[in-house]
């Protein structure tokens, strides 16, 4: 006669993982320095339609937004390259890691500064303007809360 396998006990439930906490504000007078070195570099290589976007009260991610158009990839990639440059020039040396890079588009990471360089199809596509802009709706938080936006 065989056996009856046994039952496995019931697993405990999960847990939802706790938020993590975002890292405390960078000076607002730094976060400026850093914006305005960002700006210059962007435009002393010539970029296109230049934004910066306060999005402080829009996102958890950063406070700052720069949107910027190269025109052909490796425009873009040398902007990049000078952005970390002028960023490193002003105390703040970015890991390889803060860059994400696609054919049309390059991301910089830099706290609480998000710089955005497209190339104009991308730019077009995606529209950052129109989701971060102040014209853009302000999504719904709980009372006390940023926009999860």
């Amino acid at each position: 006669m065989r056996a009856a396998p046994k039952a496995k006990p019931a697993a405990a439930p999960k847990r939802a993982a706790p938020k993590r906490a975002r890292a405390p504000k960078v000076d607002p007078n730094r976060l400026e320095r850093l914006v305005e070195a960002a700006r210059k570099s962007l435009d002393d290589d010539k970029a296109v339609d230049i934004v910066v976007l306060d999005v402080t009260n829009r996102a958890s991610y950063a406070d700052r937004l720069i949107i910027a158009t190269g025109l052909v990839g490796r425009q873009i990639e040398a902007m990049a390259t000078h952005v970390d440059d002028a960023l490193a020039k002003e105390g703040m040396h970015l890991r390889r890691s803060a860059f994400s890079k696609s054919e049309e588009w390059v991301l910089i990471d830099a706290g609480d500064l998000v710089i955005h360089l497209f190339t104009p199809e991308a730019r077009l596509k995606f529209d950052l303007e129109k989701m971060w802009g102040p014209d853009s709706p302000m999504g719904e938080a709980a009372p006390g809360e940023q926009s999860p936006i």
